[in-house]
């Protein structure tokens, strides 16, 4: 005892990351540990199962003791008054970094362009210059299927969020829906675009339980809306001067779109109202992602539950949509719609685009262009990749710069999250993958193998495997 009170005592408040103050104030010896917090905000939260949390006093993590952390930052606090400590609730689940390649899969004859896995990590779709798309099985690691129809490189791909189909979009300007099961093509192609594919995006889950409506954007400045159940066009947004780069179609009842001309375009879908535009980029908007991707992305499936998992294959339409919705209401950040865009002009955006055209903040910090920004899973972090060479961190919430990941020796083309939020895997230029603890701020694993360019990687739902593709023509699959 006589210890504890040389070491001090503080006055300490807990806090939500939303702002909400849990429970009084009390005094907490300078000796107690995260493992103690831990306990101590189960108890007072009376969480039946315990949670796994992270402490940050004034934006910094507590990692060891209470004591270590002020004997670091004494100029940060005021000791006078109660000192605060923001809890956040971290995935009870954890994903263990991928270490090896188990698996490079030849069968493409062009390079790789774009990799998938489905909403529930059970199947693996790759599309690439030699005009086909390809299933490969994820447990014997083998090509599966190969679907030809496309006359020209495939250049986007997109699950559909009940995973039953995946859409393709080719240099040729026509859209086509695949099943994974048999490889077949599904209905007729999509045309109409007068040039090629850059982009799709799904009407999310929980909008649409039979998943009928796909948006697509082009090098034509247009984008549209199809119902692909008749293979049909039901409208056609035009603003966009130039190249349409990216789209987003969000949860609620959004449609985003970024372009060259510099500007991104808020829709709203039933009707193709423009909405607002957003300026501030100086330059092509390459890239954009909301907080709810991941959630919009899995749908129903919930990676932190496989019993869950198992049973959404039984599911009807409406206990999916039930399911899906729930999932994304709790992914939005304070019930808000976040986008973060990324550009040619070094910069991002953070936007509330929902309600406001005037940015939450400019990201600076980049020296080359931004090619691709992603949010966390749990939404609180966002990781840039760029031809500068590096990944950057930033909040998920404010747009406030981290830390910079430094390792890859050329640009970094691409970054995929894993389930539980703790890892990111960049794909570079340089031929390497690298994996990255985001809370250490730190490189974990560097992933050589491929011959050549990486240009594409994502890590699936379930957190088991990494698939990356490239130049090398190589599918690989890389397991913990």
């Amino acid at each position: 005892m006589a210890e504890e009170e040389e070491a001090g005592h503080v006055l300490a408040q807990f806090r939500s990351e939303d702002g909400e103050n849990s429970g009084a104030p009390f005094d907490l010896p300078l000796s107690v540990t995260t493992e103690h917090l831990q306990a101590v905000c189960n108890q007072m939260l009376e969480n039946e199962e315990t949670v796994p949390y992270s402490f940050f006093v004034a934006e910094d993590e507590i990692k060891g003791s209470l004591g270590d952390w002020f004997s670091k930052q004494k100029d940060k606090v005021d000791t006078e008054k109660a000192i605060t400590i923001v809890y956040q609730p971290q995935a009870v689940f954890r994903v263990r970094p991928v270490t090896r390649c188990t698996s490079s899969m030849p069968g493409h004859s062009e390079a790789v362009i774009s990799v998938a896995f489905s909403p529930d990590g059970r199947h693996l779709a790759s599309g690439s210059g030699d005009t086909t798309v390809r299933f490969w099985d994820i447990f014997t690691e083998t090509p599966h299927h190969t679907c030809k129809g496309h006359s020209h490189w495939i250049l986007y791909m997109a699950w559909a969020p009940n995973g039953k189909v995946i859409a393709s979009g080719c240099k040729n300007s026509e859209i086509r829906l695949w099943n994974p099961l048999n490889g077949q093509q599904v209905g007729r192609p999509m045309t109409g675009h007068r040039k090629w594919i850059t982009c799709l995006a799904w009407q999310p889950l929980h909008k649409d339980g039979q998943c009928r409506y796909l948006a697509s954007a082009s090098k034509d400045g247009d984008i549209r809306i199809w119902n692909t159940s008749i293979a049909r066009c039901e409208r056609i947004l035009s603003s966009h001067t130039l190249s349409v780069t990216c789209i987003r179609w969000g949860g609620e009842g959004l449609l985003y779109s970024a372009s060259q001309d510099r500007t991104i375009k808020v829709w709203r879908t039933e009707d193709g109202t423009l909405c607002r535009t957003l300026q501030g980029h100086g330059h092509w908007v390459n890239t954009m992602a909301l907080n709810t991707d991941y959630a919009i992305r899995t749908g129903a499936y919930d990676p932190g539950n496989a019993k869950a998992a198992l049973s959404t294959a039984e599911a009807t339409s409406e206990q999916l949509t039930a399911l899906a919705e729930e999932r994304y209401t709790k992914a939005k950040a304070n019930g808000k719609e976040l986008l973060v865009s990324g550009s040619d002009d070094f910069t991002l955006y953070l936007w509330e685009p929902a309600d406001n055209k005037k940015p939450i903040a400019r990201m600076t910090g980049h020296q080359q262009l931004i090619n691709d920004v992603r949010f966390s899973p749990d939404t609180r972090l966002i990781a840039s990749a760029s031809f500068d060479k590096s990944v950057k961190l930033w909040d998920g919430r404010t747009g406030k710069f981290i830390s910079t990941l430094r390792g890859h020796v050329n640009a970094v083309y691409q970054v995929a999250w894993s389930a539980d939020s703790r890892l990111l895997c960049s794909g570079s230029k340089d031929s390497t993958l690298k994996v990255w603890d985001a809370g250490e701020r730190a490189l974990l694993m560097d992933l050589p193998g491929h011959a050549d360019e990486v240009f594409a990687v994502d890590w699936s739902p379930d957190g088991e495997r990494v698939a990356s593709g490239g130049k090398d023509k190589v599918l690989k699959v890389w397991r913990t």
